[in-house]
């Protein structure tokens, strides 16, 4: 009998504290996750404070590890398709040597739909376009999404979907609903438990989540990438990364045993 395939885990830099990240560089926390075992890292755009040094350090770290871009902007904006933002999605993707740009949609809506060709410019550039469900009504509800995804089909354009298992709970949808229909796109999850306080949702590892993530889990896709996208706190960083990346192995061996 083969012995089941190891999860792939990579690390949302942003785990470990925007305070933090910013003031020590994500090079710091991108050692930290390697160090830890992990299989890769995203590599967060909002956080970098010199991107023209960070990435390339990054770059040098990483090795054979998988690397993902994470951008902060949308693909459209108020007034249409955003190229500043895909010129420097793309520009830092290229720096980084990330295999993957992630991106929410922003304000697309059905008026767009004659510039999703537009998405083309990323395979062009030889990097991959994966789109996210954020925490926006614009972006991360699952009518937006497929409104996107009917017009990225109709283009043959459509790119793969970053399901972030938690970031529904801020948008009042069903995550489980939303893996259901969405199954198919998805090429890449966000694990991130969830807790309600009394004015807001936040993000808690998984062990900690109220929410029943794995269900929703177990209804996509086996074999894709897993990223930590929840608080990474403690005294020994290694260690308490390293952790966490055994629950989510161990988890993912649990659901591919049907448990």
């Amino acid at each position: 009998m083969n012995a089941p395939v190891m999860q792939q885990v990579l690390v949302s830099l942003s785990s470990y504290g925007a305070s933090e990240v910013r003031r020590h560089g994500q090079a710091a926390f991108a050692r930290i996750a390697f160090d830890a075992g992990a299989d890769g890292v995203e590599v967060r755009g909002e956080l970098l404070q010199d991107a023209r040094t960070e990435l390339p350090r990054i770059r040098a770290l990483a090795g054979d590890a998988r690397l993902v871009y994470s951008s902060p902007e949308g693909l459209w904006g108020e007034g249409g398709l955003d190229d500043r933002a895909i010129s420097n999605s793309i520009d830092a993707a290229v720096l980084l040597g990330a295999s993957r740009v992630k991106m929410a949609i922003g304000a697309f809506d059905v008026r767009n739909a004659a510039s999703v060709h537009a998405l083309a410019r990323f395979a062009d550039a030889g990097v991959e376009l994966v789109i996210e469900n954020d925490q926006t009504d614009t972006a991360g509800t699952l009518d937006a999404l497929l409104s996107f995804y009917a017009a990225a089909d109709g283009a043959g354009v459509a790119p793969g979907l970053t399901f972030d298992i938690g970031n529904w709970h801020w948008t009042g949808e069903c995550p489980l609903g939303a893996a259901t229909s969405l199954a198919a796109r998805v090429v890449y999850v966000h694990c991130k438990g969830v807790q309600r306080l009394p004015a807001r949702w936040v993000a808690v590892p998984l062990a900690d989540s109220a929410a029943s993530w794995r269900s929703v889990l177990r209804a996509l896709p086996k074999g894709l990438p897993w990223a930590i996208e929840y608080p990474l706190a403690g005294d020994d960083l290694v260690e308490v990364t390293r952790g966490e990346i055994a629950v989510l192995r161990a988890a993912s061996a649990r659901l591919e045993s049907g448990g």
